[in-house]
């Protein structure tokens, strides 16, 4: 069977067992021409003696529209999903991207795994009306011969790519620095660029980490310069230390002005430590990526 009609079949099985509660997630991919940004927060990167529950109203608290998953909802039962989508309705949130593949796209001999796993991820994003997945890359492999990892990528990406088109989400890959992960194959957002033409679907784009790009490589303006069209999504911290923008060497007011000057119109999403108070901490983020935007139209 080839990848098209096993990835239709693979939909065709989630739309049975998993159908989109109340908002389709397609709904949420408005075109970035007919919007606005909208500003969300990775809720892994807020103080871990809250629950759950707090870390939700710390965004909404702070004026958010949005948060982003690691894999909290692969141990919710049936009754937890229903909570929790009640409760980020209840304030007025959306859950609009999540991570938690652990099998890696480039790593050949977790293939299948990885196949199994991102079909599961899939139905829980079609559950939580989620419009976005974020893919790891996995580990850099010695010994392969040369563009094996590469190869592997494309054509996971391309079978993942076919796969979720159908369900409406769209797949953003995320390069890690190597301070962070030494043993990491993606790590600059310029092999992602280059993976992300290969596989050529408009719904298989780049997490542009500003953080762990700065610590891998920098020149973060000229990157989004010549490639914006293929950024899916951009994640905000400082270096060092990953916390809010302003405490460390990332010239973000520039960088949002760059944004706003290439007609980004997607989610920014906050992913720092928040020094202090979490609520004033990420208000005071969100209102100066605003203003700095503002400044750039």
């Amino acid at each position: 069977m080839n990848r098209r009609r096993f990835a239709q079949k693979a939909a065709a099985a989630m739309a049975c067992c998993w159908a989109p509660a109340a908002r389709p997630a397609a709904d949420a991919t408005t075109s970035p021409t007919q919007q606005q940004n909208q500003f969300s927060v990775m809720l892994w990167a807020l103080p871990k003696q809250v629950t759950f529950d707090q870390r939700l109203e710390i965004v909404a608290s702070a004026g958010y529209s949005g948060v982003e998953l690691t894999g909290e909802f692969q141990k919710w039962s049936n009754a937890e999903i229903l909570r929790v989508l009640s409760r980020v309705r209840a304030l007025g949130l959306t859950i609009d991207s999540m991570s938690g593949v652990h099998a890696g796209f480039a790593v050949p001999e977790q293939t299948p795994l990885f196949r199994t796993q991102f079909i599961e991820h899939l139905q829980f994003a079609q559950r939580l009306s989620c419009p976005q997945v974020i893919l790891l890359s996995g580990k850099l492999v010695h010994g392969l011969a040369p563009g094996s990892q590469r190869d592997t990528a494309i054509s996971n990406l391309k079978w993942a790519g076919d796969l979720a088109q159908h369900t409406g989400i769209e797949i953003v890959i995320e390069p890690i620095d190597l301070l962070e992960q030494p043993d990491v194959y993606l790590t600059s957002v310029t092999d992602a660029f280059d993976l992300v033409h290969a596989v050529g679907m408009p719904g298989v784009l780049v997490l542009f980490d500003f953080y762990h790009e700065q610590r891998g490589f920098g020149n973060l303006i000229e990157k989004l310069e010549h490639n914006i069209a293929l950024v899916g999504l951009v994640h905000v911290a400082d270096v060092p230390g990953r916390h809010e923008p302003g405490t460390g060497e990332i010239a973000y007011a520039n960088l949002y002005r760059k944004l706003a000057m290439l007609k980004y119109k997607r989610r920014i999403a906050m992913e720092y430590y928040p020094i202090g108070d979490p609520v004033t901490s990420l208000r005071n983020a969100r209102t100066a990526a605003e203003a700095s935007l503002l400044a750039g139209v």
